[in-house]
């Protein structure tokens, strides 16, 4: 190691890299992401200004609706043609969120000078990085969109510092390059990283998060990656996983090891978890494409290190009961959702989240109606089997017969409480108890500008368990004042 050769880094410091990536090399992506963070907190002009931000490039927005429109966020209901629409139908968090990733990605891969070396370690950590902020999403998936958001974009900006120094390109990025090719192990590496930048590159990602007004979620992750939430957790184990799988020479055991980590956490086979992310490595490489970042397909994580299970191993069934407290919480926070005019996705979430652990069913979904309103289909589930319910639960309305149908046509409520009753046999038909069991179930109309868009739907399918009067009740109360929330989002606009 030319250790001669650093000390004119070295005495910069992280603080100094830290500005100049700010200032110098990235004060676009700098500006967009202060701009974007800041609309946070203001919720009535956000749309607005949100679309004015970006209508001046045009290359952003149709990343940005490419994106929107895609299988992974648009679930094939609804077709956005401007960024205001897609904040509509998505929320405004997803769509900022969209734009950052946008930005990031375009800014990190637009600059050609880069050399041969140093543009293949860019392009194998932001391939690492991208499959890392899918898989972090991934295990948050029984968790609310905008927190499963919020969590996808700090993952994707976990190894931001190192990230953004290699794109700079230039004598220091070739510099460092060299003096690393001259490291035979990990340990080598991150001492020659400290020596040259007067830290490390989690530093510069402390730095650079910092500055630019980058999440809590972010920084809690980069300073406190122990931490035992589940969105840190899920950050940190999935960063682990898609940085081990990248390795030229895998490390199996300590592969297997977070895997088995990653299983704990979500309470599943390591078995079932490795059938998940190679169905996740094949969904990122379409997001990429989406994003315009095709060139970081090639270099996602190789999947044949995992076996797909021919019968996956279910998670353990969870028996959630009604709990007032949560009921009480959840209500409060659709009440703030009201005066604050909050976006869609986060009353519909906070909503579900208080039928889900308020009242103790198994799962619940809001349910949207397509665009020609002939069928209903799942846009946020939560509870046991999300994605299952996601991919099956579809609910043909065409013919204004049926349970769904009268709840749409009239605008109430319906508390299916004994599918087999003669009150409810001409309802609910064979193929219908397919998909809602034997039991009791209950729905509710979701009116926007008194018309209904779709439907909150609630069951105990997995556990069998009945539902009382009593959280029929509770559960009309949530979907009556979501209904309240999305009047006074839409009359503050």
């Amino acid at each position: 190691m030319k250790i001669a050769n650093l000390h004119s880094h070295q005495s910069k410091g992280v603080d100094y890299w830290t500005q100049r990536i700010s200032e110098q090399e990235m004060p676009a992506l700098c500006s967009t992401v202060k701009s974007l963070e800041k609309l946070a907190k203001d919720d009535v002009s956000s749309l607005a200004i949100l679309g004015r931000s970006v209508m001046h490039d045009n290359a952003l927005t149709s990343r940005i609706l490419k994106v929107a429109n895609s299988a992974i966020y648009s679930k094939g209901i609804t077709q956005v043609t401007t960024v205001s629409r897609a904040a509509v139908v998505l929320g405004f968090d997803t769509i900022r969120n969209i734009c950052i990733t946008a930005k990031l990605l375009s800014s990190l891969l637009e600059n050609k000078g880069l050399s041969e070396n140093v543009y293949q370690r860019l392009i194998k950590l932001m391939a690492s990085s991208f499959q890392a902020a899918m898989l972090s999403k991934m295990m948050l998936k029984d968790h609310g969109e905008d927190l499963q958001e919020e969590v996808f974009v700090a993952a994707l900006l976990y190894q931001l510092g190192e990230s953004a120094f290699w794109s700079m390109g230039g004598e220091p990025t070739e510099q460092l390059d060299r003096l690393l090719n001259e490291c035979e192990d990990e340990k080598g590496h991150k001492a020659v990283v400290r020596q040259y930048l007067g830290g490390s590159f989690n530093q510069l990602s402390i730095g650079i998060a910092r500055s630019w007004g980058l999440g809590d979620v972010l920084l809690k992750s980069l300073s406190h990656p122990n931490e035992r939430t589940p969105e840190i957790r899920a950050i940190f184990l999935a960063n682990q996983i898609s940085e081990l799988m990248v390795q030229p020479h895998v490390d199996l055991h300590r592969l297997n090891q977070r895997i088995a980590q990653a299983a704990e956490m979500l309470d599943i086979e390591a078995d079932e978890l490795k059938g998940r992310m190679i169905r996740c490595t094949k969904a990122t490489a379409k997001l990429a494409e989406a994003y315009g970042a095709k060139v970081l397909v090639d270099f996602l994580p190789k999947t044949e290190l995992l076996t797909l299970p021919n019968e996956p191993v279910e998670a353990q069934q969870t028996v959630r009961e009604p709990n007032q407290l949560i009921q009480l919480k959840k209500l409060r926070e659709l009440t703030s959702c009201a005066v604050e005019q909050a976006d869609f996705n986060r009353v519909l979430t906070v909503t579900l989240e208080g039928v889900l652990d308020g009242l103790g069913v198994d799962r619940c979904a809001l349910m949207l109606l397509s665009p020609n309103r002939k069928r209903l289909q799942p846009r946020i589930v939560l509870g046991e089997q999300a994605e299952k319910m996601k991919a099956e639960f579809l609910i043909d309305v065409s013919d204004k017969s049926g349970v769904f149908a009268d709840a749409i046509a009239l605008k109430c409520p319906m508390f299916v409480d004994d599918p087999h009753s003669s009150k409810w046999r001409m309802y609910v038909d064979a193929s219908l108890k397919q998909l809602t069991g034997e039991c009791s179930f209950m729905l509710a109309p979701v009116v926007v500008e008194s018309k209904v868009i779709g439907v909150i739907y609630a069951d105990r399918f997995h556990t069998e368990r009945s539902l009382t009067a009593t959280e029929y009740d509770g559960f009309t109360h949530f979907a009556q004042l979501a209904n309240v929330c999305l009047g006074a989002t839409l009359h503050a606009q």
